[in-house]
């Protein structure tokens, strides 16, 4: 199971998203997510509103990928996890506050109700491996 989130995590990576050279390689945050049961449409609006958040604050939205045959995995979703500006902090905040969207601990809350499962990890890429064992000098 984990070489084949590895490997999806990879080619999504190689296709999504424009290699980075060297040292601009950027952090990112790769989640997959298992739903609860009949809580698809749901978890996808509580996204879906953090995503326009995201965009209201000058972000760029997460990249959502869609399970549609083998491992037992619903929704993958890739954002940067890169530190965010306090300005940009302030904006997003603002806007979930416009939004109505629950922030901190009713965040927390809200999201458990609707996933069976999840499991996040910070990654460097997309890259090649010319690139990263450049690094390594």
């Amino acid at each position: 199971m984990r070489r084949f989130v590895g490997l999806c995590i990879a080619m999504i990576g190689m296709c999504c998203t424009p290699l980075a050279i060297g040292a601009d390689v950027p952090n990112m945050q790769v989640e997959l997510y298992r739903i609860a049961p009949g809580q698809h449409v749901a978890f996808l609006k509580l996204i879906a509103l953090y995503d326009q958040a995201n965009v209201e604050a000058g972000l760029p939205p997460r990249q959502l990928f869609v399970h549609q045959d083998g491992a037992d995995w619903d929704f993958l979703i890739l954002q940067s996890a890169e530190d965010w500006t306090d300005q940009q902090r302030t904006k997003f905040r603002a806007a979930l506050t416009k939004l109505g969207a629950p922030q901190g601990a009713k965040f927390f809350i809200e999201i458990r109700k609707l996933m069976a499962e999840h499991t996040d990890t910070t990654v460097k890429g997309p890259t090649t491996a010319g690139d990263w064992l450049k690094q390594l000098e």
